[in-house]
């Protein structure tokens, strides 16, 4: 029997919303990357893109465990000498909720041209509104 590979033009895009609502943010973050993925499908095929779209609401009311809430910091640097910075994941959750959903998504997708290319199906906002209902997202729920 031969192996079947997905053509990306044969490929049946779904938009999907997932509510951050008390969703553990590692276990939220690993769902949506295999989603985005289209490792959820049985026409998975690593090189091409099978994904589905992501939104994700209620971003500002995802949670993380442990000290994390304290201790978390995001980095980044701008390739000057003594140029890092340093944010905590509190100030980031006050400022802009959905960069922390988006980089935890991004840490879990490959590195190269097609993780960049599944990245952009995710759309977080912080609070329960999308404007994607001309799309007819179906909504699912996270186990835990």
């Amino acid at each position: 029997m031969k192996t079947y590979y997905a053509k990306p033009g044969e490929v049946e895009r779904e938009w999907l919303v997932i509510d951050a609502t008390d969703v553990v943010l590692g276990r939220l973050a690993s769902k949506v990357a295999q989603i985005l993925k289209g490792k959820h499908k049985p026409q998975y095929t690593p090189h091409v893109d099978t994904g589905d779209f992501v939104i994700v609401v209620n971003a500002r009311k995802v949670r993380v465990t442990g000290n994390k809430a304290e201790q978390k910091a995001y980095f980044r640097h701008s390739g000057y000498p003594g140029g890092l910075k340093e944010v905590s994941f509190q100030r980031m959750m006050e400022r802009h909720p959905e960069r922390v959903i988006e980089r935890a998504v991004k840490g879990m997708l490959p590195k190269n041209t097609l993780g960049r290319k599944m990245g952009s199906k995710l759309k977080v906002y912080a609070g329960p509104d999308h404007p994607h209902q001309a799309q007819k997202p179906r909504q699912i729920t996270l186990e835990g």
